[in-house]
């Protein structure tokens, strides 16, 4: 979907109904769910302080997911 500094936040297609984006970095991977609330849904690898960073990244383009989220699953 985009990059955003070290950071790829994507779909998988065929996935949970629930509204989410991965991201995966050089030292892992996480999951957040997008609703009703931007929170944490799994991370590997994610510092704390990276997942604060990522948590971040998604509040400020959260319309921007939901968006394509909505495009992607729409078919």
């Amino acid at each position: 979907m985009f990059r955003e500094g070290p950071y790829r936040f994507f779909f998988f297609s065929r996935e949970e109904a629930r509204i989410h984006v991965h991201v995966i970095c050089a030292s892992g991977e996480a999951q957040f769910w997008l609703a009703p609330a931007v929170e944490p849904a799994m991370s590997k690898g994610i510092s704390a302080h990276e997942s604060r960073e990522i948590q971040r990244i998604i509040e400020r383009r959260k319309e921007e997911i939901v968006n394509a989220w909505n495009q992607h699953f729409a078919g």
